[in-house]
């Protein structure tokens, strides 16, 4: 017997009263009602004694047609491919929610971005500073409230971001941006060192907050695409996949078996034009130019397949609501270019590490401990690197990805060297999984009609992209428009553990440390 079968008496004898409405959706998902004052104990047992985790919060404004605020708090079984969502109504007049902060990290940030957001409050919750929010948002502006209006003018009021400072003999400040020099977006990093050696580091972020979110709001779900898409412009397929499997679970469509293996390349090419572009960054914060030149070199002849197969570099236009936007060419041998770029990059990977003045800086720096990026919620190459084996394409299976063979690169050193080189297992990986899904693919159609949406009921898309899982939660309205659309990066989760990563290391190793991890701003600050 599954832990999921278990579920649902554990729940209605542990929680009696508190639970409600309880109901099995789509196969693998629990969806139930949950009373006031029992979202942590609820954790707790899911966790201990179910091996889920909360993966996603949800706040959703309901006063209009339901006269509550909304707390969605999704968990995931990850061994046993299964899902928990708990819906909790909130009062209009005073939106308070019990913090799960000190049980769980992530939930503490969720929490604290549902407060800038929607006013929703947290009870004890260990830190009440803003997340999201800077010192020129208004204080009783919350702007994913359905009756929000927004300024006329912001201004900043001149107050400082409360960083808590380290104090000692010798410790001193480096402030390091928000402004960085090139075209990354704005981030603030804040080290207290010791000499050369960091021994606290503050990350600020959220400097250029898009509103995308809010941007969704009203949209019909085809229109919806196009903004996934540019959430992170490294991450076209990830992004647009997750939404539009959110949106098809959501309408109960059956994507065409052509268009599954077809989504499995694209998310494929995504993936391995990026890994290849990262570890040839990585190997130039060493000072070792050449990898970068010819790393950059094989990301452009990438780029240029990306345009053959879905008429853009990116990949955009490449993921539709009910399949793909178009078939491949069929006078592309993209086997064969593939086995000659894989070829390329793995020449390149053997002389980098084969070069002890790059591996000896590569070897013990930013190492993340197991246990840190597990109470982080860690996820993506950089979990895995950390020996948390996890991979939504094997775990929760989508797409075509049940049919294929791959194996799920892993390490437990947790140092710079270590997710490096789970790059380059990943980018072999995916050669023999596009392989593989071009072998196998079907013929048929390309798109499934999607229908109009069900009101009011909840549905999401969880997808591996190249930094890690991506989950995107949606719910329409009565006429079949967005009404709430959540996303989530894996940046959201990893950002903060590059703190902890820092610590020991010297200064000059924070590009590079900062590099291995390379987080999206555009994909955290929504």
């Amino acid at each position: 017997m599954t832990k999921f079968t278990q579920l649902q008496s554990a729940l209605t004898k542990n929680f009696q009263e508190l639970i409600s409405n309880v109901h099995i959706l789509r196969g693998n998902e629990l969806h139930f009602q949950i009373a006031r004052g029992c979202a942590l104990k609820l954790a707790q047992i899911l966790n201990a004694d179910f091996n889920a985790e909360l993966r996603l919060m949800v706040a959703n404004d309901r006063r209009a047609d339901k006269g509550v605020f909304e707390i969605h708090y999704l968990f995931v079984n990850d061994k046993e491919n299964w899902y928990a969502h708990a819906t909790k109504d909130l009062s209009h007049d005073d939106p308070t929610i019990d913090s799960m902060a000190t049980f769980y990290y992530p939930a503490s940030r969720f929490e604290r971005e549902i407060h800038d957001l929607f006013g929703i409050g947290a009870i004890d919750h260990p830190d009440t500073r803003p997340l999201v929010s800077h010192a020129f948002w208004p204080k009783d502006y919350f702007p994913l409230r359905k009756d929000s209006i927004v300024p006329e003018k912001f201004n900043d009021d001149g107050t400082p971001f409360e960083f808590m400072p380290v104090g000692g003999e010798g410790v001193y400040e480096i402030p390091v941006g928000p402004v960085h020099a090139g075209i990354i977006e704005p981030g603030h990093f804040r080290f207290s060192v010791v000499g050369e050696t960091v021994i606290d580091l503050k990350i600020r972020l959220y400097f250029t907050h898009k509103g995308t979110e809010k941007l969704f709001e009203g949209r019909a779900p085809a229109d919806g695409v196009e903004l996934a898409e540019r959430i992170s412009g490294d991450t076209t397929i990830g992004h647009s996949l997750a939404y539009c499997q959110a949106v098809e679970s959501l309408a109960g469509c059956e994507v065409p078996a052509r268009a599954k293996y077809l989504r499995v390349i694209l998310l494929e090419m995504e993936r391995l034009y990026n890994h290849i572009a990262d570890f040839g960054a990585i190997c130039n914060d060493t000072g070792f130019a050449a990898a970068h030149s010819h790393c950059f070199r094989i990301r452009e002849r990438l780029l240029r397949l990306n345009k053959r197969l879905t008429g853009n570099r990116l990949l955009r236009g490449g993921i539709i609501l009910g399949g793909v936007g178009r078939d491949f060419p069929s006078d592309l041998n993209l086997a064969a270019e593939l086995d000659s770029i894989l070829a390329d990059f793995n020449e390149i990977v053997e002389i980098s590490l084969n070069n002890t003045m790059l591996t000896d800086r590569l070897d013990g720096a930013g190492y993340l401990t197991t246990k840190t990026a597990t109470d982080h919620g860690v996820l993506g190459y950089v979990a895995r690197a950390s020996g948390i084996d996890v991979d939504v394409r094997r775990d929760h299976p989508f797409a075509a990805y049940s049919s294929l063979n791959f194996n799920v690169a892993k390490s437990v050193k947790g140092d710079v060297h270590a997710r490096a080189q789970i790059r380059v297992d990943e980018a072999s990986e995916s050669v023999s999984i596009i392989k593989q899904a071009l072998t196998q693919l079907p013929q048929g159609e390309l798109v499934a009609p999607l229908g109009k949406l069900p009101a009011w009921e909840p549905a999401f898309g969880m997808v591996e992209g190249w930094r890690g899982a991506i989950l995107h939660w949606v719910m329409a309205d009565d006429n079949g428009k967005l009404y709430r659309v959540k996303v989530k990066d894996p940046s959201f989760v990893n950002w903060p553990a590059l703190s902890f990563a820092l610590l020991k290391n010297i200064v000059p190793d924070f590009p590079l440390v900062n590099k291995s991890f390379n987080q999206s701003y555009s994909g955290n600050d929504l």
